[in-house]
């Protein structure tokens, strides 16, 4: 078996069945809610969470956890004679990287790679998963560092919230904020792209921009297979209905139904919708 462990991030949202199968570890970001401080997705739910969010007056903020969180899984894992790998969030979306970073820097001489997914959801997901099923008994670090890399460069998140209002407010709009002040019954599309957040395109109707985030997928793919997540925050519906339009119009080889994880949440707002995916 091999000695290497992967650490990624709650942003990423990865179903708890391949947390069970891979050897992947799990640092949850923080969500400040008034004078409350949460675990993200571990001392509160998605569906608890948009719910309250939909009612509360108060937004919340979210916080990247601190260097000794990765310092004291770091060491848990050096202990069991664990090599690490570790794939962040965007470091354009969040300083999380950084702590793991400086958690790096206290180990001087510790086996541990750190990788920038330049992406979050399944899209980062999927990456770290590349990662974990290329590990064998004789892997090195650095092979696996390769692979995920290699990942990242054919992963993407397209996705449509129904308010630009959060992205605005918690300063993660990108070039996005053009669509700002448009009309309300038109449906802004926006990339995950180089780890910030751009748009695409503007329809008008929800179906509309559910229908296009599935062709604008499949434009990328082409005939290549592709894995996808279909990402939601509290619309379980229409993260199905894109993995069914999805798997009718592309090689679909691996397809799972996730949750928007209440620190992305925060940002895109009740309703956001979307496809992570991995081009093979």
């Amino acid at each position: 078996m091999s000695t290497i462990a992967i650490i990624t991030d709650s942003t990423a949202y990865i179903p708890e069945k391949y947390l069970r199968e891979y050897p992947i570890y799990v640092i949850p970001l923080l969500l400040i809610w008034g004078n409350e401080t949460f675990h993200d997705g571990v001392d509160i739910k998605p569906s608890e969470f948009y719910t309250r969010l939909e009612k509360s007056s108060v937004i919340p903020t979210t916080s990247q956890p601190t260097p000794n969180d990765y310092k004291v899984l770091y060491d848990r894992l050096l202990e069991k004679g664990h090599e690490i790998l570790v794939v962040t969030i965007s470091s354009k979306l969040s300083g999380t990287m950084d702590s793991a970073i400086q958690a790096k820097a206290m180990l001087p001489g510790a086996p541990i790679e750190i990788v920038d997914s330049l992406s979050t959801a399944m899209a980062m997901g999927y990456q770290v998963l590349a990662g974990a099923r290329a590990i064998k008994n004789d892997s090195k670090l650095t092979e696996i560092k390769s692979v995920v890399e290699k990942a990242r460069e054919h992963s993407g998140v397209v996705f449509t919230p129904v308010t630009l209002k959060y992205l605005h407010l918690g300063g993660r709009i990108g070039g996005a904020t053009r669509y700002l002040g448009t009309a309300l019954n038109i449906k802004p599309i926006l990339n995950l792209e180089n780890g910030v957040i751009e748009p695409l395109e503007r329809v008008r109707t929800r179906t509309k921009a559910l229908s296009r985030i599935v062709e604008i997928v499949a434009e990328r793919a082409g005939d290549r297979p592709i894995r996808i997540g279909a990402l939601h925050a509290n619309a379980i519906e229409d993260a199905q209905s894109l993995i069914d339009e999805a798997s009718k119009k592309m090689k679909v080889i691996e397809s799972v139904v996730t949750d928007v994880s209440p620190a992305i949440g925060v940002h895109t707002g009740p309703g956001t919708a979307g496809l992570a995916y991995m081009i093979e």
